[in-house]
C-alpha cells in the first residue's frame, strides 16, 4: 500500500484503540486498557515515521 493509503487506516486504528480505551477505563479493566494504550501509542509512532518518510 501506498503512503496515501495508509495514514486513514493509521488514523482509524488509533481512533478505535482510543475508544477502546476509553470503554475499558469505565468499565475498570485495566490490563485491556493498557494493551489498548500500548497498541494506540504504537500506531502513533509508525504514523509519524511514515509523515517523516516524504
Amino acid at each position: 500500500m501506498n503512503r496515501r493509503r495508509l495514514r486513514p487506516l493509521y488514523l482509524g486504528g488509533i481512533a478505535l484503540n482510543a475508544v477502546a480505551f476509553a470503554y475499558a477505563v469505565t468499565s475498570g479493566t485495566w490490563l485491556y486498557a493498557a494493551a489498548f494504550a500500548f497498541v494506540a501509542v504504537y500506531l502513533v509512532v509508525r504514523l509519524r515515521m511514515l509523515s517523516a518518510d516524504r
